[in-house]
């Protein structure tokens, strides 16, 4: 089990309630609010996380994303286009944490 299933784990056991309203709000937003389709919404949660440095979201993000079915290259692009509003080192890390998700 990696950190972050590890993590979320023990705050689903020990938060329960919590956990499950935080489970049905982000269902509800996610599925609800709106046109976009599945991939269209995690691509832009994968951009959402690179420009706040959100890595363990990010890495979940990306994960999400290619169960949705975006390839590789859609991901990336997420990524890259965060470089001219947001800034260079962001997408950088981003990047580097995209690399790391795919074994590179």
């Amino acid at each position: 089990m990696d950190l972050i299933q590890e993590h979320l784990s023990y705050f689903k056991k020990h938060f329960p309630e919590v956990y499950e309203a935080y489970q049905e709000y982000g269902r509800k937003i996610h599925t609800e609010s709106g046109p976009l389709d599945e991939k269209t919404r995690w691509l832009i949660k994968v951009s959402i996380s690179a420009t706040q440095g959100y890595s363990y979201a990010l890495k979940t993000h990306i994960k999400k994303a290619i169960n949705a079915g975006c390839n590789r290259e859609e991901i990336q692009q997420a990524i890259l286009l965060i470089a001219p509003s947001v800034g260079f080192p962001k997408m950088m890390e981003a990047l580097l944490i995209y690399r790391d998700v795919f074994g590179e």
